[in-house]
């Protein structure tokens, strides 16, 4: 009697999400590459460009809310912007255990450079796809983040 042949485990380039990670590393390296240029991470960029928005002071909780990062995370990370000239930390008046933190003019003016680059990288990597086509592919990955609930923001 002949042995069955086992079935062949689908190939490793078959998958999506092979392919969503070539492209999103490539995207990501790149940005954090022109980011470091500027002596400026990913995950720093997240929390200037986020506290940017908010256009007024905020607390680290209020930054771990809005980014999805831990609080631990973004107390490490707000050292090293205090490190770096782009944040104050003041204690809030009335309660020394909450702490106010805002953005320093120097990250004021960085912030929209930084936006820029950003800008620049997706124009270089997209490019190729339509405004329709660009369209659909931010449609496709909001639904498939939406289904599996993915609010983090992405700092590697």
């Amino acid at each position: 009697m002949p042995k069955k042949l086992d079935l062949e485990p689908s190939h490793l380039k078959s998958h999506l999400g092979y392919h969503l990670r070539v492209v999103s590393n490539a995207v990501s390296h790149t940005f954090a590459r022109k980011l470091a240029n500027l002596d400026v991470t990913v995950a720093e960029w997240v929390i200037l460009r986020e506290m940017y928005s908010y256009k007024t002071t905020t607390s680290p909780s209020t930054i771990a809310e809005i980014t999805g990062l831990s609080r631990g995370a973004v107390s490490k990370l707000i050292d090293r912007l205090l490190n770096k000239g782009l944040v104050i930390r003041e204690e809030a008046s009335g309660d020394r255990r909450y702490q106010e933190i805002n953005l320093t003019p120097k990250a004021k003016k960085l912030v929209p450079k930084l936006s820029e680059i950003a800008d620049e990288n997706d124009s270089s990597f997209f490019s190729l796809l339509s405004v329709a086509e660009k369209d659909q592919l931010r449609k496709t990955l909001l639904k498939l983040a939406e289904l599996h609930k993915l609010n983090l923001n992405p700092i590697e």
